[in-house]
This record gives structure tokens, C-alpha cells and sequence, in this order.
């Protein structure tokens, strides 16, 4: 175990929003939502007033009449985001990335040629605000879960070091929420118990953890209460799978809606998939209801494929046999994933080889949208939709 607080949890503030902010001065320092039926994110400003990610715009509008509503941009906000890396992996060499504005850096060898790890902290954070016109925070503990806890606290546009004489009495005060893992349902499961603060939960022995949430959460989260994280940051992790995911505010929505918004995430990561030169074989929905209790189903394939009509029909399948539930329940979110992930040259292909018009389809639209952007072409079904309809990406460790 780490004895320094060496690691450096860096993240964007209010990532999507800011780049707006930046690029439009008339928006600094106003209440911006980026997104239409559903808020994708919101400033602190808007933050302020009670607007969230995923609520829809018509509450957010209620709470903050003067909102400014912007549609997103994601080739701006990958362009950020790879400036913000280049940053990180000139900072050091030992950069765990998590997501689109999000990463862990080791920084424990480099005392003596670049400082402490605070005094790098800052100049990181210098550079990403000179450099890229953007706010980061950044937490340093020991460990990545206190480190990633650290910049949370931190947040808007802070620094905040969590040395290891005081990582209790930092961490136990802090509500259950502030632990990685635990969600909407498992706050509720431990608030019913009277189990509120980190400390609280690890009062309990390991095993009382473990019946009361399920074996693997149950010792995950105990551990963490107990300040036990042994994982280093790790610059070899290869993705294992990729996603996107839409949310969906609360309103109803049809079946037509629901496959237009599914198409458009397949048609999104189906072509992320192949831009890697990677191949697939399991296909997996992730459903949010209307009362937030979240569901998946999958579908491993006999083979690998990058095809985007074979990997949208296995989604539509899925989605076609949680209609049921959804027409019930409703629904606040639906996602697509694709597991099971390798490089197209590790991966026989089966005879014989099918070169078929879906392949000669998938391969003209990448060039075009390479040479014209991603809103170059687009299916018919989508044209005249809400810009605030195309889907986030989904963070790696989701």
C-alpha cells in the first residue's frame, strides 16, 4: 500500500457546459444547459438554481427561467478533451484515463525533478486553464478512490490534498453517496438502515456489509469505508468495452421515439468500434425505469462483427422484448454498450467473408463523416429532432 499521497484525481468542471462557456463569452458567467428535451449538463450557474444532468427542459426551464438552452457539440468537446490529455501524459507518463474529461496520474517519481505532487497539481491545473481555457479540480490522496473523492469536494475549481494522517477524518464525516459504487438504490437501502456517513458504514463488520447489500457490493463498499483501495493507476488498461448512453428526462415516450435514439447511439459507437479497427461479440441495453431502478440484457454473437446494421438489429431485439416493462414502468435512460472487444487483426474471421452491401454502406459513411464531421449524414428518421437528441458518451467506467 501507498504510504504518500502521490496519486491525482483530475476532472473537468462541468465539462460540456464550460466548453460552451468558453467559446460564446456572451454565456459566461449565465445559466447554460446543453441539450433540448433533456439536459446533457448544466453550468454551475444553472447548477445553482437546481438544474441537473438528465432532468428535462421543461423543469429545468421552471427552476431557471433564464436559461440558456445550447445544443451539443460533441467534435468540440472531444477536441478539448484530447488537449486536456495531451497536458496529463505531458505531466507524467502514468495516466489512467476514465472518461471523456476525467483521469488518475501518478506523480510519486517525479519529487525530485518536478516538485511535490501538490506544487504539480497546480501547475497542471495553470496550464489546462492557459492552454485550453478550462477549469479542472484535482484531488490528491494515496489512493484513487480518496483521490477522486478529494477532487469532488474540491469542486468548482479547486485543489484539495488529502494526506494520509488525515484521510479519516476527511472521509468518515462525508455522506455514503461520496463512495464510487454507491447509487440512488443503494443510498436508499442504507438510509432505510439508518446508515448514513461513511464512518457509520464502516462501524460494521465486513460480513453484516455483505448480507445487508449483496456479497461483491457489500465488500467493496465496506472496504472502501475502511480506506482499503490497493489498485494503482494503470497506464496498460485497454478498454474492454465501449458505450454511449441518452437520458431520458420523465416523459413518455413512444416506441418510434425510443428506436430513433437507440439507432442513433449504435450508429455513434458502432463507428468508434472501427475507427479503433476493433470487433465485438456481446451487445448490451442498459435501461434506466421510471422509478430509476436500473436493468440490462445482452447477446453474445457466434462471431466478432463492426457492422453496424448486425450490431443495431441485436439492440433492437433487446429493446423489443423490454417494451413490456418500459410501457409499464416508463423509462429515464437507455444505453447500448458492445463487450467482449478486440483488435480486428487478432480475430479469424469465418468463411466465407462477406463483403456484402452493409459493409460497403459502413465504410462510405466513416469516409464521409471523417472528411465532412459526424453531422455530415444522418437517417432520415432523424432529420428535423431535437439537436439536444444525439447521446453523450458514456464514461469508460460506467
Amino acid at each position: 500500500m501507498r504510504g504518500e499521497a502521490t496519486v491525482l484525481h483530475a476532472d473537468l468542471d462541468a465539462f460540456y457546459a464550460s466548453v460552451e462557456q468558453r467559446d460564446a463569452p456572451e454565456l459566461r458567467g449565465r445559466p447554460v444547459v446543453v441539450g433540448g428535451g433533456v439536459v446533457l449538463a448544466a453550468s454551475y450557474e444553472a447548477k445553482a438554481r437546481g438544474v441537473r444532468t438528465a432532468m428535462g427542459g421543461r423543469q429545468a426551464r421552471d427552476l431557471c427561467p433564464d436559461v440558456v438552452v445550447v445544443p451539443p457539440r460533441m467534435d468540440a468537446y472531444s477536441a478539448a478533451s484530447r488537449a486536456v490529455f495531451a497536458i496529463f501524459r505531458d505531466t507524467t507518463p502514468l495516466v489512467e484515463g476514465l472518461s471523456i474529461d476525467e483521469a488518475f496520474l501518478e506523480v510519486g517519481g517525479l519529487r525530485r525533478i518536478a516538485g511535490t505532487p501538490e506544487q504539480i497539481a497546480m501547475r497542471l491545473r495553470e496550464r489546462v486553464r492557459a492552454e485550453v481555457g478550462l477549469a479542472i479540480s484535482v484531488g490528491i490522496a494515496r489512493t484513487k478512490f480518496l483521490a477522486k473523492v478529494a477532487s469532488a469536494v474540491s469542486k468548482p475549481d479547486g485543489l484539495l490534498v488529502v494526506e494520509p494522517e488525515r484521510e479519516e477524518a476527511f472521509l468518515l464525516p462525508l455522506p455514503v453517496e461520496r463512495l464510487w459504487g454507491v447509487g440512488a438504490v443503494t443510498a436508499e437501502k442504507l438510509h432505510r438502515l439508518g446508515i448514513r456517513t461513511v464512518g457509520q458504514l464502516a462501524e460494521l463488520e465486513s460480513a453484516t456489509a455483505e448480507r445487508l447489500l449483496g456479497k461483491a457490493t457489500g465488500a467493496h463498499l465496506h472496504a472502501l469505508a475502511r480506506l482499503r483501495d490497493p489498485r494503482p493507476v494503470d497506464t496498460t488498461r485497454r478498454r474492454s468495452a465501449i458505450g454511449s448512453q441518452r437520458a431520458l428526462g420523465s416523459r413518455l415516450r413512444s416506441a418510434d421515439e425510443l428506436d430513433v435514439i437507440l439507432t442513433q447511439i449504435v450508429d455513434r459507437i458502432a463507428r468508434r468500434l472501427r475507427d479503433g479497427d476493433r470487433v465485438c461479440r456481446t451487445v448490451v441495453l442498459r435501461l434506466r425505469y421510471g422509478d430509476f431502478v436500473k436493468a440490462s440484457r445482452s447477446r453474445t454473437l457466434r462471431s466478432p462483427t463492426d457492422r453496424t446494421a448486425v450490431l443495431l438489429a441485436v439492440a433492437r431485439a433487446l429493446l423489443a422484448g423490454a417494451q413490456p416493462e418500459i410501457a409499464e414502468r416508463g423509462i429515464t435512460l437507455i444505453g447500448v454498450s458492445l463487450s467482449q472487444v478486440a483488435r480486428t487483426d487478432s480475430v479469424q474471421l469465418e468463411l466465407p467473408i462477406d463483403w456484402d452491401d452493409g459493409v460497403r454502406l459502413d465504410t462510405a459513411l466513416d469516409a464521409v463523416r471523417d472528411r465532412f464531421g459526424a453531422a455530415s449524414v444522418s437517417r432520415a428518421a432523424q432529420l428535423g429532432r431535437d439537436p439536444g437528441w444525439s447521446p453523450p458518451q458514456l464514461s469508460e467506467h460506467e
